[in-house]
């Protein structure tokens, strides 16, 4: 399968601070690649060296088999770039926004006008098409930015943290969107915070952190990192928390994580491991206000290969 996006040891420095230490990136024609991060890993610097926005200062990339050093012009006609924030007019109306973008193709008056009305029917916006789009709301302006990147039809499409901002709603709105173009077969490099974003939307995952990959999988094979899912407790009576700890740690993978009241361990046997500790604290007369079973988020996989979680930003990123 022909790689799309091909990326060996990229690096960019911000003066005394490395954004990117040397990462490597495969995506493969047809599918989806997430990565994954907190605020601060080099997502976004590594999505501006990819679509040309800055030069990186070592290393070397090719986007749909053009080299984004020696050809950064051939790179923009290939490629569609949807960024954190939507990049419309405010003034003009949705159709126009979409038009204006096909006359900077190059792809002339009646293919714009024709190409903006497909996109605006796509995209759940034929309705507000004719509207400025600063009455458009939160999501419809993202959907509006994304149909912006789709008006030229290119092979490759690169999503900065699609969905950051939005809320639920919304989110879900545009997950479907995504959906549809990866069905329609599109290459699409996808940066996000969210490890459930990922899990729907991505073929494979590469987690990012101070610039480097720190792991490359699917979703399952990140789960299976941190051991999969998570046994969440809360105690009623903090004088049972040492009980609990030892309850659980019994059924745990790993060490047990105590926040006040609230303990939580991996397992890797999920339902049965639940039901077992269940009984182990009814047996011991241990009242719980709330126990469960969850997913791993974004900071149990961070928890797990960094030693720290996603909220906690390296001392580069907060300078």
């Amino acid at each position: 399968m022909v790689d799309m996006i091909r990326a060996r040891g990229l690096v960019k420095r911000y003066k005394e601070v490395t954004a990117l230490a040397g990462l490597d990136l495969d995506v493969p024609e047809g599918t989806v690649l997430a990565l994954l991060g907190p605020n601060g890993a080099g997502k976004t610097t590594a999505v501006r060296c990819l679509t040309t926005l800055l030069v990186p200062d070592e290393g070397s990339a090719e986007v749909a088999g053009v080299d984004v050093l020696a050809d950064p012009q051939g790179v923009r006609r290939r490629i569609g770039l949807s960024g954190q924030y939507a990049a419309v007019d405010e003034h003009l109306t949705g159709f126009e926004n979409l038009t204006m973008v096909g006359r900077l193709y190059g792809l002339g008056k009646a293919r714009s006008r024709t190409r903006a009305r497909e996109l605006l029917e796509r995209f759940d916006l034929a309705e507000a098409g004719d509207r400025p789009s600063k009455t458009y709301s939160g999501g419809m302006r993202r959907r509006l930015d994304l149909a912006g990147a789709l008006v030229a039809e290119p092979p490759v499409l690169v999503l900065d943290e699609p969905t950051t901002g939005l809320d639920v709603r919304a989110r879900q709105q545009m997950w479907e969107v995504i959906r549809e173009l990866v069905g329609s077969g599109a290459t699409l490099l996808l940066t996000t915070q969210y490890l459930e974003e990922a899990d729907r939307l991505a073929d494979d995952i590469v987690v990012i952190d101070h610039g480097r990959a720190i792991a490359r999988g699917t979703a399952d094979e990140l789960k299976s990192q941190t051991g999969g899912e998570r046994i969440e407790v809360v105690v009623a009576d903090s004088l049972h928390v040492e009980a609990t700890r030892r309850l659980l740690g019994a059924v745990a993978l790993g060490d047990v994580q105590v926040e006040d009241r609230t303990l939580t361990a991996a397992v890797t046997d999920g339902a049965p491991a639940l039901r077992r500790l269940l009984g182990d604290l009814e047996g011991e007369r241990i009242g719980v206000l709330d126990v469960g079973l969850r997913r791993p988020t974004l900071d149990d996989v961070f928890l797990t290969l960094t030693g720290r979680t996603a909220d906690e930003q390296p001392e580069e990123a907060a300078r």
